[in-house]
């Protein structure tokens, strides 16, 4: 079997680790793979320090790149003589803009060869997987609905299956938007090294002492790129009205109702580097918080700080499955997520003691407490601060939720899993096309031997 893996750029982020492992994982497993990546823009850190350290380097097209561009013809062309190289079995996608290019090439790659003549296009087979999607949240009405139609027309087109990360995925991208038929769907979800974040409590100590936290203190934390779509003017804003009702020190009692514990200092820690860097700076400081949020930049070791952490935000206004929840229920921390994408299915269903926790569970408040971590109304400040306020105040509350998050996380998103998941579907695409490919020669023979009598 032989693949050829393609995605835009491998900038920090999920897909780029999530493609390093794939690359990985198969090859030890006899897969022939080569991975083709675009160009990191300036702006965004670039991740190929990660796939090279498992051995991976990939094929770079300079042309390939996030946005829109006249290059893409280039990309294309570019894309499509690499296929008529490698002669891949599967062609598999990542990422819109690798999705969009790469499967307009193998368009081109199945059908421009003489055997199309007579019905026998390239024995090849196209997979996409979305890690998220661009309908809602990234761009304007009209640029939105040109994405959508692209990805109607590739789906019935050139695409033999398409991977979804989450249940809720497929809900928001066949259901809602409409792309694709059910039968082109499989749902695999997202799969991590859980044996790095063993031992995370042994950790804790150390990690906390870089920033200075005392074991009273609170350090909540959130992870990603400072872009648009992470939305961490949120998480900000709901700092400000946590700091404005409650003080540097914290509620005693409070939301997290009479069992609820006091607190000692309530720190923000922003984690990642993005082109929105400077002004969510200048917004921390309007805000007057300049002595509440540390803006630490680019971390490379998530195994040591996570674990300094109390609770893990996310304010998302768009997700697939966001990986940094995934890695903070591995390290057993409890989370504070916006109801979008692939959330739902990681936090689960509101839990049965929602009510003796201060939570309702109608979501009238626009947070609620779930299995597995505490979800708010997205671009809601005021209750993403109710659901802050709620955790900083409840350490059992916190310690019930990271522990529940750590089995699950453990018991389903493992790379062994991920491995086991995706080498099935390339075995049943090929399986597939071997049989069509026979079906055929069969018929061939059949008609050879009417036409001999």
């Amino acid at each position: 079997m032989k693949v050829v893996r393609i995605i835009a750029r491998l900038n920090v982020g999920g897909p780029a680790r999530h493609v390093a492992w794939l690359e990985a994982g198969l090859r030890r497993a006899g897969v022939k793979s080569v991975l083709v990546a675009g160009t990191v823009p300036p702006g965004e850190a670039d991740m190929s320090y990660f796939a090279a350290s498992l051995g991976v380097t990939p094929e770079i097209i300079p042309q390939m790149s996030r946005e829109i561009s006249v290059k893409d013809a280039v990309t294309v062309w570019k894309l499509y003589r690499l296929l008529r190289r490698e002669r891949p079995d599967i062609v598999h996608t990542h990422t819109a803009k690798a999705g969009t290019v790469g499967r307009v090439a193998g368009l081109f790659y199945r059908w421009l060869t003489p055997s199309a003549l007579w019905g026998r296009p390239r024995p090849c087979r196209f997979v996409h997987t979305y890690h998220g999607h661009v309908f809602h949240s990234y761009y304007g009405r009209l640029r939105t609905g040109l994405f959508l139609f692209i990805e109607k027309t590739l789906a019935l087109l050139v695409t033999d299956r398409i991977v979804v990360i989450s249940a809720q995925q497929y809900r928001e991208i066949h259901e809602e938007f409409g792309v694709g038929r059910p039968r082109q769907f499989a749902v695999i979800p997202l799969g991590l090294d859980t044996e790095v974040f063993a031992g995370w409590a042994a950790r804790r100590e150390r990690a906390r002492r870089e920033w200075g936290a005392r074991e009273s203190d609170t350090l909540v934390g959130i992870v990603g790129r400072l872009t648009g779509v992470k939305n961490h003017a949120l998480f900000l804003e709901a700092a400000a009205l946590y700091k404005e009702r409650f003080g540097r020190r914290g509620v005693e009692g409070g939301a997290g109702g009479p069992g609820a514990l006091s607190v000692g200092r309530v720190r923000f820690v922003v984690i990642g580097e993005g082109e929105l860097r400077g002004e969510l700076e200048a917004r921390a400081r309007a805000l007057g918080l300049a002595d509440d949020v540390e803006f630490t930049g680019l971390r490379n070791d998530p195994e040591n700080f996570y674990p300094a952490l109390d609770v893990v935000a996310l304010t998302s206004l768009n997700e697939g499955t966001p990986l940094t929840l995934i890695e903070a229920m591995a390290n057993a921390r409890a989370v504070l997520a916006t109801d979008v994408g692939g959330v739902v299915d990681l936090l689960g269903a509101t839990a049965a003691a929602a009510t003796a926790s201060g939570g309702d569970g109608d979501n009238t408040r626009g947070w609620r407490v779930c299995e597995r971590g505490v979800m708010v109304r997205p671009s809601d400040a005021e209750a993403l601060c109710e659901g802050l306020a709620l955790l900083a105040s409840d350490s059992a509350l916190r310690g019930a939720l990271g522990e529940r998050g750590r089995r699950f996380v453990e018991g389903r998103y493992s790379i062994a899993r991920l491995l086991a998941d995706v080498g099935r579907l390339y075995e049943e695409l090929t399986k597939a096309r071997a049989g069509a490919a026979d079906t055929l020669e069969d018929l061939e023979r059949a008609e050879a031997r009417l036409k001999g009598d």
